[in-house]
């Protein structure tokens, strides 16, 4: 993604195929669906997201509260892999190296 640095989190998470898009139509409502983007990038994303949630204390805690909250273990880790997408995007934005955040 040589976009990394430059687009905001929502236009960079729909370049790679993270972004929720919602299937509506009139009365009928559907769920919301990633897809679109690189396939490359959001394959390589979701298994770094893998990585991230199991050794990672905070995509750990975050993965957890989601799945408290009632969301499907798969929508909890695509929003895993675009929290990891966006704070990729920041740290080559700002120009600063990975720093472990307090919960």
């Amino acid at each position: 993604l040589p976009e990394l640095g430059r687009l905001n989190r929502r236009q960079i998470a729909a370049l790679a195929g993270l972004a929720p898009f919602t299937r509506q139509s009139g009365q009928w409502r559907g769920k919301s669906f990633i897809g679109g983007g690189r396939k490359s990038v959001r394959c390589a994303l979701f298994v770094s997201a893998l990585s991230a949630k199991t050794h990672n204390k905070t995509f750990k805690t975050f993965f957890e509260n989601l799945v408290k909250a009632g969301k499907p273990k798969m929508v909890a880790m695509i929003a895993v892999a675009r929290k990891l997408l966006t704070q990729i995007n920041a740290m080559i934005r700002d120009n600063r190296p990975w720093t472990e955040q307090k919960t």
